[in-house]
């Protein structure tokens, strides 16, 4: 994360109260805690040996059977497919493990990478969030795109 703070921070509103190790593993235990109360379930992509990124489930809704895809992946891994098959695999995690019916993905609307993602998965452009997030003083638009689930069926959306 240190190597690519500057990359990350114009995405990510947490990357300035990561600092420290002690900030990180505080961070860290957050996103366990949440685990365990069922509300998110995280993957960390390690690729030889080295952590490159994080992706996840969030803001799952046990009754409305709903989740929302986060993800984070260093520059230098970028352009390779690594996010398109982790969200991939949380996909069929969403769908096989929680019965989940709806998986939305947020996206700066200037994030083209990350606006790959779900373009090249075949989720459906839901519209534009205008002035959704002050980021370190600056409004962005966030771009909304959802993947309806049906159980057992492929990632097609519907």
């Amino acid at each position: 994360m240190d190597r690519n703070r500057h990359f990350l921070r114009q995405w990510l509103p947490w990357i300035d109260d990561t600092q420290t190790p002690d900030d990180t593993r505080r961070h860290l235990k957050e996103r366990l805690q949440a685990s365990i109360g069922g509300d998110e379930i995280h993957l960390t992509i390690v690729i030889d040996g080295a952590i490159v990124g994080r992706a996840g489930l969030q803001q799952i809704h046990p009754t409305n059977r709903t989740a929302n895809i986060g993800y984070w992946l260093g520059e230098e891994f970028t352009g390779r497919g690594i996010m398109s098959e982790t969200v991939r695999e949380l996909i069929e995690i969403g769908r096989h493990y929680y019965s989940l019916q709806k998986l939305t993905i947020r996206c700066g609307t200037e994030n083209v990478k990350s606006r790959a993602v779900p373009e090249r998965l075949g989720f459906q452009h839901e519209g534009t969030l205008r002035r959704n997030e002050n980021l370190y003083g600056r409004w962005i638009d966030h771009e909304v795109y959802s993947l309806l689930l049906e159980p057992n069926n492929s990632t097609e959306s519907h």
